[in-house]
């Protein structure tokens, strides 16, 4: 599995969703995120991990911090297979104001295995994180985190609709995030291969020139 995701590292996102088409083993519409979710440091290129799943509330003080809760979530990271994505859902009435990450909550999670946070919520602290080259996907930043809270682990929830579970492996870049689908896996890399090339073959021959609408005639019943 590492020879996977090592590979799938290199791959760019619509490239994989491709991909994962040609499975056919779930609907187009399903299992990636909307334009509301941003990559913020693209320039780290493409991030694949397993899923630690996390329920925040921010906002209010409903309930009281529960530092066992604190600690199941790192456990929850270190217990993970590698490498982990944090993936962090607000449950509050204000998402808006949440900000669910930072400098000392990065440095913590990059230590016990993670490479990345995705939330619904902000994060803080951009610079510094950028600084320890440690992926973020969320809303954007905001400046305080209230009453930040971990309210529970390792369970089912959504991020903008779609469904993560914990161990789901995702892949993010600037394009957007994904989760890959366990069914078939092992094949994506031929899959992979096959966009590239009939991508390419179609590319090429629109690139060489007296590209006609006869000639798109001829050619987009083989393509997708």
């Amino acid at each position: 599995m590492n020879k996977l995701i090592s590979y799938l590292q290199t791959i760019d996102t619509p490239t994989l969703s491709n991909a994962i088409e040609l499975l056919d083993v779930r609907p187009r519409s399903e299992n990636f995120a909307p334009y509301s979710l941003r990559c913020l440091y693209p320039e780290l290129g493409s991030m694949v991990g397993y899923a630690v799943t996390v329920q925040m509330e921010s906002m209010t003080r409903m309930e009281p911090r529960d530092e066992r809760q604190t600690i199941a979530f790192y456990e929850a990271i270190d217990a993970s297979p590698k490498p982990a994505v944090v993936v962090m859902q607000e449950i509050g009435s204000r998402p808006e104001f949440a900000s669910h990450s930072g400098e000392v909550m990065t440095t913590l999670m990059k230590n016990f295995g993670a490479i990345g946070l995705v939330t619904d919520g902000s994060v803080r602290d951009f610079n510094e994180v950028r600084q320890l080259g440690f992926h973020n996907f969320a809303r954007g930043t905001v400046t305080s985190h209230a009453y930040c809270r971990i309210v529970r682990v390792g369970c089912p929830l959504q991020i903008y609709g779609m469904t993560v579970r914990p161990g789901d492996l995702l892949h993010g870049d600037i394009n957007g995030l994904i989760e890959i689908p366990a069914e078939r896996r092992e094949e994506l890399p031929e899959m992979i291969a096959r966009v590239r090339k009939e991508e390419g073959d179609l590319m090429g021959q629109v690139r060489a020139g007296g590209f006609t609408i006869e000639s798109l005639r001829r050619t987009v019943t083989g393509y997708r």
